[in-house]
């Protein structure tokens, strides 16, 4: 299956009479759908919408059936060895906060986060900190998110009750060395949940061999439907966590007095759930392995290598992370001197139908300590092709051409005090902004708002 067979597979990409096909280069916040995932998730809808564990009829008995199925096929995808330790959620961000809150905490408790984390990794653990009193430790990565185990040991020693880690940055496209960090926190009895969003659509994850306690992961960034994740673990560790919410279906009886949770995993998907994300995902875990992960990873780091070896002479353009592709390859963070992200980002958009993010990537902690106000990035998946790389280029350059360099410093550099509070918006860059306006093709003005929406993403 070639690069442009795949890129068939998918609605978003293609042509039409009026327009070329979009460059998405935003697959870090959310990938692209394919056909066999939007079918699947229709077939739910059209020929067996029914409720799974409740009525005795057909379309009840079919879709429990391929929900289970789609809790199985999540268990090999992982390497999980027991499908109950299965749990579908809404995204990560809820399983993440299902293990924060499950966990019995007691004041004085230490979890280890690094300085790079999600705010999904982040708020609530400071909420809980607040509200239970346990203490948040800080494993600093360094200038190029190099892991240090040293430095984790020193921590580690200070006696620590959980370990909560991003696998692959969503900053930069770096990795942590997940086996490691496991084997230094069971040594000191403490526990690890990894936030798995930007590794497991990437790599091949084995859960079995990585023994972690509690891995994160949301269908939306690996070929599924948005409002699916997956908080994966063992039934045991399950057992021990309160569930985030209780209703229908996670009880084996109730009285008007007392009642009894199911076990793992049914006593944490409350209420009616989403049949037909779980089938979805299920159809993009199928996907993506018969892609397979060496293709994938070949095809994001051939499109990373040219865009990486195209800009790397342009004295404007600074990279966030380290200067090997190979050590990010689904990611290209960078900052233009005298040019606001959010400029940048609308003029790829509006002058090119170039997709990238701008902002802060919802890790507002890494950029307020650092008194940044955010960068561009460039996110790449199998789907993405040397066009998409030559476009991006050429777009990059023009904007580049046509906001004079002059005195301003851009984001790049940690000057002057830190970024505005969140919701204050973005410091733009002396010129950017009537840059925009001026190149982007066709021409048209951005949506009344558009711009103003940015000031508040993450």
């Amino acid at each position: 299956m070639t690069v442009a067979k795949w890129r068939g597979e998918f609605p978003a990409l293609r042509e039409t009479r009026d327009h070329p096909a979009p460059v998405y280069l935003d697959s870090a916040c959310m990938s692209l759908v394919p056909t066999q995932v939007l079918e699947a998730m229709e077939a739910y809808y059209r020929d067996y919408p029914g409720c799974a564990g409740r009525s005795l009829h057909r379309f009840a008995e079919e879709v429990e059936r391929r929900y289970e199925e789609s809790r199985a096929a999540f268990a090999r995808f992982l390497g999980c060895s027991d499908a109950r330790g299965i749990v579908f959620l809404r995204n990560a961000t809820e399983a993440i906060n299902l293990v924060g809150q499950g966990l019995s905490w007691a004041p004085g408790d230490r979890v280890v986060i690094s300085d790079r984390e999600h705010n999904s990794n982040l708020i609530v653990w400071q909420r809980l900190a607040r509200e239970r009193g346990i203490r948040i430790e800080v494993l600093s990565l360094g200038p190029e998110g190099v892991f240090d185990g040293d430095r984790l040991e020193t921590l580690l020693e200070r006696g620590v009750r959980l370990v909560s880690l991003f696998h692959t940055s969503n900053l930069d496209g770096t990795s942590l060395p997940v086996r490691e960090i496991v084997e230094r926190a069971h040594d000191h009895h403490a526990k690890v949940l990894i936030d798995g969003c930007q590794a497991a659509p990437h790599e091949r994850v084995d859960l079995s061999r990585l023994e972690v306690d509690f891995y994160a992961i949301s269908a939306h960034k690996m070929l599924g439907p948005t409002g699916t994740g997956v908080l994966a673990s063992t039934p045991e560790a399950l057992a021990d966590l309160r569930p985030l919410s209780v209703g229908g279906e996670t009880v084996e009886w109730s009285t008007l007095e007392d009642h009894e949770l199911r076990p793992p995993p049914h006593r944490f998907e409350a209420g009616l759930q989403n049949y037909a994300g779980a089938i979805g995902a299920h159809a993009a875990l199928d996907f993506l392995t018969h892609i397979g992960f060496d293709r994938i990873r070949e095809q994001q780091l051939r499109v990373n290598n040219e865009i990486t070896s195209g800009l790397e002479g342009e004295r404007r353009v600074h990279l966030l992370g380290p200067r090997d592709p190979a050590r990010r390859p689904s990611i290209y963070a960078f900052t233009l001197d005298g040019v606001d992200p959010n400029d940048a980002a609308l003029f790829l958009d509006e002058g090119y139908r170039v997709m990238v993010r701008s902002g802060m990537h919802c890790v507002h902690s890494f950029y307020a300590q650092r008194g940044l106000s955010g960068n561009v990035r460039a996110s790449f998946y199998f789907y993405n092709d040397r066009r998409d790389a030559e476009t991006f280029l050429r777009a990059v350059r023009e904007l580049l051409e046509r906001v004079p360099s002059g005195t301003v410093t851009g984001t790049s550099a940690a000057t002057g005090p830190p970024a505005a509070p969140h919701g204050s918006g973005p410091r733009r860059a002396v010129g950017s902004t009537a840059a925009v306006a001026r190149s982007a093709r066709p021409p048209r003005r951005a949506e009344r708002g558009r711009a103003g929406s940015l000031a508040r993403s993450g």
